[in-house]
């Protein structure tokens, strides 16, 4: 290599070097002259950012929950209900369940079996209030400190139906015990409930009377409910004891007539009872007690003296609040 040739390139690279540092060391002299002029003074804060909005995880939207009445209570309103199949057959708790829930808040869950089984449920504190009819049970129920507040609510009567061929020859009789005995005598096709309700308790009755066990064949039981029982003698051909609501909301469906009624003895009577809090702490006795007061309110007992009237032509329950027992007559 020739030597003007490496003296050119090193005084290229050095100017090349040169002019990059030129424009650095005048921005370092600027700086140094505005820091002169500021003096000792500290630099502005830089105000933290503001910070960002807080994100809200999406949920899964909840069922919809009535709002309660301003007359709700506090505590739970979740009410167990243990009732007789005949209030729930009938129709009468279509109507006085949602009137209740509708005035107190409350939410009922309904458990229609037998008044035994019913008082049973309320003996082991599996339900909060009952709405039973069957007396001689009741007042056990109460004597052996299971239920509180036992009070009459309504009643309707008792019916003997049977087929039209009435094999017995009870149509028109007035006196159950005297029917019942025409039926043992002629052997004729029986259907009893069998399920330790209300309305076994008061067909036993009659037959403890008139000093007859009724038995096979001739005999039968059930083991259901009201409504079930008088299919089953509908389609034997069968007499059986029925209460006079559910017999009239089935009837259209039934081969079976009205063949005794209108005795004093016939009489069904309905009561409400809360179980006792004392012996089971977790049942809702606040809630028992809505129950009892709605059914016994002016607005309750007018659902109850009219249910029927409409859809069936006739009064069904008499409502009684306030009344006693002696004061009851066969509607």
């Amino acid at each position: 290599m020739l030597a003007h040739e490496s003296w050119d390139g090193t005084m290229k690279t050095m100017v090349g070097r040169t002019q990059r540092a030129l424009p650095l060391a005048a921005a370092a002299m600027i700086a140094a002259m505005l820091a002169g002029c500021g003096g000792s003074a500290s630099p502005s804060p830089v105000p933290p950012s503001a910070a960002p909005p807080a994100t809200v995880a999406p949920s899964a939207t909840p069922n919809p929950t009535p709002e309660p009445t301003p007359t709700a209570p506090a505590g739970s309103l979740d009410l167990i209900l243990a009732t007789t199949t005949s209030t729930q057959d009938s129709g009468l708790l279509d109507v006085l369940v949602p009137a209740f829930e509708k005035a107190s808040g409350y939410t009922v869950k309904t458990v229609a079996v037998g008044s035994g089984a019913a008082l049973k449920l309320g003996e082991e504190g599996n339900a909060d209030v009952l709405l039973v009819h069957s007396p001689a049970a009741e007042k056990a129920f109460m004597d052996a400190g299971h239920g509180v507040d036992r009070q009459l609510v309504m009643h309707n009567t008792f019916l003997i139906v049977g087929p039209a061929a009435d094999p017995a020859g009870i149509a028109g009789m007035t006196s159950p015990t005297e029917a019942f005995k025409k039926i043992a005598t002629a052997k004729a096709t029986f259907v009893s409930r069998g399920d330790g309700s209300g309305t076994e308790a008061k067909e036993l009755g009659f037959w403890k009377a008139v000093g007859i066990t009724p038995a096979a064949p001739w005999y039968i039981q059930s083991g259901q409910g009201m409504a079930a029982t008088l299919q089953i003698a509908s389609e034997k051909a069968a007499y059986t004891l029925t209460d006079i609501a559910t017999w009239a909301a089935t009837r259209s469906q039934l081969a079976l007539g009205d063949l005794v009624h209108g005795d004093p003895s016939l009489l069904n009577i309905y009561h409400v009872i809360g179980v006792n809090p004392a012996s089971w702490p977790k049942v809702n006795a606040a809630g028992a007690t809505a129950f009892a007061a709605y059914l016994l309110s002016a607005e309750g007992q007018a659902l109850i003296g009219s249910f029927g009237v409409d859809t069936y032509g006739m009064q069904l329950f008499v409502p009684d609040a306030g009344k006693s027992e002696s004061d009851l007559t066969a509607p």
